[in-house]
């Protein structure tokens, strides 16, 4: 049986979230998206952890932006990224390719090149949970700054989409309320947005984080994964395609 994974959540900068990843009992951890240091730092030491890798989702400074002072503390360790990246990310050691697997501090990953908010963007999937970067937030997707919309609808419809309603997602930011609120924008009649919604305002009324989401509630009140919402697609004429209803969408968010 392979062992279960602890994920403990670490807020970072203003909005992000980086992840620590342990197998059950070990006292070795894996760092998803070393956003910045000193925060990631103080988490292994409460817990009286060691890092032992970081995975990063993509090479956004927001993201990566913690790698070398990381390094600086915890030498040697594997720095692990897509192999496109290879040259943006801090301390890259390894390039990963689409549908490897990874075994990193007694866990197996699988690796998922999930393209559109950047052409290397990377989920790492496991023991029931997928780490998302950018690509995929709770009831929403990233900008796009390097894909197109239809590499977007794929890598969140197809790849993504393909694992299964139980999976918890663990994203890269802060978003979800107003994700939620875009959301309810596009889709009005969405009775689980709003029930989310009031979810969300009380879990940040008590200061906690809307992470994890699960692929069943994203599937259920994430627009973008829902491009085929009669309700959505409604709001654009023309017959469009599920990747040109994605980047409408998009478009629209980004002025939202």
């Amino acid at each position: 049986m392979l062992p279960r994974v602890d994920v403990t959540v670490v807020p970072c900068l203003a909005d992000n979230y980086a992840y620590l990843l342990t197998a059950r009992g070990s006292d070795v951890a894996a760092v998803v998206d070393g956003s910045e240091a000193g925060p990631i730092i103080a988490a292994l030491d409460r817990l009286g952890l060691r890092l032992g890798a970081i995975l990063s989702t993509h090479h956004h400074h927001d993201h990566v932006g913690g790698n070398e002072e990381l390094l600086r503390r915890f030498p040697g360790i594997p720095v692990l990224g897509s192999a496109h990246d290879r040259g943006r990310i801090p301390g890259q050691t390894q390039g990963v390719t689409h549908d490897e697997t990874l075994s990193v501090v007694g866990l197996d990953l699988r690796c998922l090149l999930v393209p559109g908010h950047t052409l290397g963007a990377v989920s790492y999937y496991g023991h029931g949970a997928v780490f998302t970067g950018d690509t995929l937030f709770a009831a929403g997707c990233g900008r796009l700054f390097e894909g197109t919309p239809e590499l977007m609808h794929e890598s969140l419809s197809g790849t993504l989409g393909a694992l299964p309603d139980e999976t918890r997602v663990y994203c890269g930011h802060e978003y979800t309320a107003k994700n939620l609120a875009f959301a309810a924008f596009v889709e009005p009649g969405n009775r689980a947005v709003r029930d989310k919604a009031e979810h969300v305002k009380a879990l940040r009324a008590r200061g906690e984080p809307t992470v994890p989401s699960t692929l069943a509630e994203e599937r259920a009140t994430n627009p973008f994964l829902r491009v085929a919402s009669p309700e959505i697609r409604a709001r654009y004429a023309g017959g469009l395609g599920p990747g040109a209803v994605l980047g409408a969408l998009r478009a629209e968010k980004d002025a939202f």
